[in-house]
């Protein structure tokens, strides 16, 4: 059984989608940027953006009763790879050790630097 997740927190969804769905113990969360609830682009910085994108995750992991310490994988998809430090250093502030794994991809985003999506599991 499938349980479909979203957040009233975070963005609604730009296409065909759920935001999140938790089948079997895991959530598969799709992939976040620095938007607001309303869909509204936010964030100057880099840092602002990454913070505000993690915040997004957090949001709907909390909607299906866990969290990004529980991450198992997410996904990285940067506009630039000359970011990937900075970024690093931003999801220590996020994650706990062990890691979860990870894939980084630089991406043509149009009109902001980040997305990120991820699994996680619902303890």
């Amino acid at each position: 059984m499938r349980t479909r997740i979203a957040s009233p927190a975070s963005p609604p969804p730009a296409g065909p989608y759920s935001p999140g769905m938790v089948h079997n113990g895991v959530l598969y969360l799709a992939g976040q940027g620095p938007f607001d609830a309303e869909g509204k682009r936010v964030g100057e910085t880099f840092a602002d953006q990454v913070r505000l994108t993690f915040g997004n995750l957090q949001a709907n992991a909390e909607a299906a009763g866990t969290s990004l310490e529980h991450a198992l994988r997410y996904g990285v998809y940067l506009r630039s790879l000359d970011d990937f430090a900075e970024f690093n250093e931003i999801a220590k502030e996020f994650f706990v050790e062990p890691f979860p794994v990870r894939t980084t991809i630089e991406v043509a985003l149009r009109g902001f630097d980040v997305e990120i999506d991820a699994i996680i599991a619902v303890p």
